[in-house]
């Protein structure tokens, strides 16, 4: 099972990335590293490097011969438990036998992906693409290298950036998720309140300093009454569930998890999707749900680097993610990716995942990079003098 994903900010704006994108499993295979350059210089295809689409190889069978030719693929911060991102690489592998993937640093932030691009830069080290959150995103397309995949049209405008330098892949939704043979249902908040989970109620670390966290805080906000522009109702929730006696602050693990310490968990769907799986090999019926009304959600984004050492491979890689079989592996990992709805609308979506999946119902509950910068202040100013440290 996937480390709850919990990461101090030094910057406000940070908080919204998560800072994860995809930060943290001891159990993901890596055959590289990024702590400093340690890589060799390298000589990269100008014309793979210049490509803003499929078409400026030609065919796919170009963009292939050229990505092989390159022979290697370095992808970052891609744990394998997070969002199914072990099959989707191995998948890739099983396409390409050709193609070598490095994996760089599974446990490595947003803001770390960025900085390994720079460390590294020039050298065959260096990171070909990132998953980054939005506020990253956003504030770095000057490392980016815009490219439309074939894909592109059908990915939402509000989900993209114009010139193609990032584009959203997939999100989860927040979600309350419990030990249901040992606490039987949970149908609202309130149920929360009750002695059978004293001292078992757990957010993914502080809402100010975590992004798992952060994001649990405005679910249970919304479906206390509040929204982001009112801040107040979840806060006030979390004053009664600690009075209660059920919320406990310990850091959230694995362990926690395993020995029943941390019983209800709030975090991402793609993440409790993880738990379940594991913990029905050791018997424990885990459960989870997301409420209609306070479907907080997030995507993260794909990019390339614009200094990728392998830049055909890069962008044969955003190819792969952005076709039905990848998007799929994501959907099957308990995410929902990016081209859902397109895919129900033209039926190659897995129709088995979709029976059991949880899926964003109606408008979900979503904000901006200012919506995040005034939250983090407030709840900096609000949490610990009214929850404690």
């Amino acid at each position: 099972m996937n480390n709850l994903r919990k990461i101090a900010v030094a910057s406000v704006a940070a908080v919204l990335a998560f800072s994860m994108a995809a930060c943290g499993s001891s159990n993901a295979s890596s055959d590289g590293g990024n702590s400093g350059s340690t890589g060799k210089a390298v000589k990269v295809n100008e014309k793979s490097a210049k490509a803003t689409s499929l078409s400026d190889f030609g065919t796919m069978d170009d963009l292939v011969k050229a990505a092989e030719e390159e022979g290697a693929l370095n992808v970052i911060a891609l744990p394998h438990d997070w969002s199914n991102y072990g099959e989707v690489i191995s998948t890739f592998k099983k396409k390409y036998p050709k193609i070598k993937i490095t994996e760089l640093n599974p446990n490595a932030s947003s803001k770390e992906e960025l900085d390994a691009a720079k460390t590294n830069k020039g050298t065959d080290a260096a990171p070909d693409v990132f998953d980054v959150g939005q506020s990253i995103a956003a504030t770095s397309t000057d490392a980016f290298a815009p490219y439309k995949v074939q894909a592109w049209d059908k990915i939402p405008d509000e989900n993209k950036d114009a010139n193609g330098a990032y584009y959203a892949d997939y999100t989860g939704i927040m979600s309350i998720g419990w030990n249901k043979d040992k606490y039987g249902d949970v149908k609202s908040l309130n149920d929360l309140l009750d002695p059978k989970f004293a001292g078992t109620v757990a957010l993914n670390g502080k809402p100010a300093e975590a992004g798992a966290a952060f994001n649990g805080y405005l679910m249970v906000n919304q479906l206390a009454g509040g929204d982001i522009n009112n801040l107040q109702p979840g806060l006030d929730f979390f004053k009664k569930l600690k009075d209660s006696g059920n919320l406990t602050t310990v850091d959230v693990t694995n362990g926690t998890i395993d020995s029943g310490q941390t019983g209800v968990v709030m975090d991402w769907t793609y993440n409790q999707a993880s738990y379940k799986k594991e913990l029905k090999s050791k018997g424990v019926n885990w459960e989870y749900k997301t409420f209609p009304k306070a479907q907080v959600v997030s995507y993260y984004n794909q990019a390339i680097n614009k200094d990728a050492p392998h830049p055909a491979a890069a962008r044969l890689w955003e190819e792969y993610l952005y076709t039905a079989e990848a998007q799929n592996l994501w959907f099957k990992g308990g995410a929902n990716p990016v081209l859902l709805d397109s895919m129900k609308q033209d039926g190659t979506v897995d129709q088995d995942t979709l029976k059991d999946a949880v899926t964003i119902e109606g408008k979900p509950v979503s904000y901006s990079n200012d919506d995040a910068n005034r939250i983090t202040e407030w709840l900096q100013n609000n949490w610990d003098k009214t929850i404690g440290n």
